[in-house]
C-alpha cells in the first residue's frame, strides 16, 4: 500500500469523523456516546490502573481546569508554519516572480490575528459579578423556555441574568455566554464574542492565503520542470503517462515538508471555516452555542424531573418563537460588536 492510498484513508477517517460529531452533537443518546462507552469500557479491562488514572488526571487539567497548553500549542503550530513557509516557500515564490505585497499579505494577518487572539484571551467575557448583577438583570428579558428569572446559581450564590451560564472551568457566571474556548484559555461571552469571530475570520484568511500562495509555487514548479507531459515506466517496463497522482506523489518526494504544510493548512482552513460559519449564523440570528445546544432538544437548563419542573419549563405562547433574541440582522450584529454595558448605579 503507496503513500497516497494511507493518506487518502486518513483524510476520510477524520471527515467521517468531523462528519458524525457535527451530525449529532447535542444529542445525549446517539451511536457516538455509544460507541465511545464500549471503547472505554474495553480499554478499562487492558489498560494499568496508574495509567487510567494519569489518563484522566490530563484530561481533567486540560479541558476541566483553565490551563494555557493550548495557546502554547497554537503558537507552536502557527510557528511551524510560518517558519516552513519562510524558509522555503517565500524563496520559491521570489523565484518566481511573486510580487513582495502578496508574499507580505501573510505577515499582516499574522499581525491581527494576533491582535485578536490577545483580546480573546485578555478581555473579560462579561463576568457576573454582585456590583454588576442589579443591572445586568434588565440586559435581557427572560424567554421563560431556557431561562427563568428567579434562579440563583448555587456556586456563585447570585440571580442568573437571561442567557448567562456557570462556566465550570472559569468557575464564575457568565453574561450571554457562549463556550468556554481552550484555544484562548478564557470564556467566550457578550464582551469578547467580536473578537473571536475575528479571530476566526483571521485564522481563515491567514491559512488560505498561506496555501494558495503554496499552491501557486507549485503550480509553477510543475509547469517549468514539464512534469505533466512526462511518462514513466511501470512495473512490466511499458511507458506510462504522468498522471496526477503521480505529480502529487513526485512533489511529496521532492517538497515534503511543503505539500506536507500545504495539506496542514487545508485541513484546518476547511475545519474552521465551517466554525466560523455556524459561529457567524449564530450572530446573525443573536443566538448563542450554548442556546442552540440547548434548544435542540428544547431542555431547560435550570429543572429537574418533577411535576413542577414540567410546569416550569412549558412553554409560554408569546415565548415560542425559534430566536426569542433576534431582532434583524443589522441590530443582532450591532449587538455583537456594540455590546450592551451594565450600567452600574452611584451610590448618592
Amino acid at each position: 500500500m503507496d503513500f497516497l492510498t494511507l493518506f487518502g484513508i486518513y483524510v476520510v477517517v477524520v471527515l467521517t469523523c468531523i462528519a458524525l460529531v457535527c451530525r449529532y452533537s447535542g444529542q445525549q443518546h446517539s451511536p457516538l456516546n455509544s460507541l465511545y462507552s464500549f471503547a472505554l469500557k474495553r480499554l478499562a479491562s487492558i489498560t494499568p490502573k496508574w495509567l487510567q488514572k494519569f489518563s484522566q488526571w490530563t484530561l481533567h487539567r486540560l479541558f476541566h481546569q483553565r490551563s494555557n497548553a493550548f495557546i502554547y500549542l497554537h503558537i507552536l503550530l502557527e510557528g511551524a508554519v510560518y517558519a516552513e513557509f519562510t524558509y522555503e516557500v517565500f524563496g520559491f515564490c521570489r523565484e518566481m516572480d511573486t510580487t513582495l505585497i502578496s508574499l507580505s499579505v501573510p505577515y499582516i494577518l499574522l499581525a491581527i490575528k494576533t491582535f485578536f487572539f490577545y483580546l480573546c484571551i485578555k478581555t473579560d467575557p462579561g463576568t457576573v459579578t454582585k456590583k454588576k448583577v442589579a443591572s445586568q438583570l434588565h440586559i435581557y428579558s427572560y424567554d421563560r423556555r431556557l431561562f427563568h428569572p428567579g434562579i440563583s446559581c448555587s456556586t456563585c450564590q447570585l440571580v442568573k441574568p437571561a442567557r448567562s451560564k456557570h462556566c465550570r472551568v472559569c468557575n464564575r457566571c457568565v453574561q450571554r455566554f457562549d463556550h468556554h474556548c481552550v484555544w484562548v484559555n478564557n470564556c467566550i461571552g457578550a464582551q469578547n464574542t467580536r473578537y473571536f469571530l475575528l479571530y476566526l475570520f483571521s485564522v481563515c484568511a491567514m491559512a488560505c492565503d498561506i496555501a494558495l500562495l503554496t499552491v501557486d509555487m507549485l503550480l509553477h514548479v510543475v509547469l517549468r520542470t514539464g512534469l505533466l507531459g512526462a511518462s514513466y515506466l511501470d512495473e512490466n517496463g511499458q511507458r506510462q503517462p504522468a498522471g496526477f497522482l503521480f505529480v502529487v506523489q513526485h512533489l511529496f518526494l521532492t517538497f515534503p515538508r511543503i505539500v506536507f504544510m500545504l495539506g496542514f493548512l487545508l485541513f484546518v482552513f476547511f475545519l474552521l471555516a465551517g466554525y466560523t460559519m455556524f459561529h457567524s449564523f449564530l450572530a446573525v440570528v443573536n443566538q448563542t452555542s450554548n442556546e442552540w445546544y440547548k434548544s435542540r432538544g428544547y431542555v431547560c437548563q435550570h429543572c429537574h424531573p418533577s411535576t413542577a419542573a414540567d410546569i416550569l419549563c412549558s412553554p409560554v405562547p408569546d415565548h415560542s418563537k425559534r430566536y426569542y433574541y433576534s431582532r434583524g440582522v443589522l441590530r443582532n450584529l450591532g449587538e455583537i460588536f456594540f455590546p450592551p454595558q451594565p450600567v452600574q448605579k452611584k451610590d448618592n
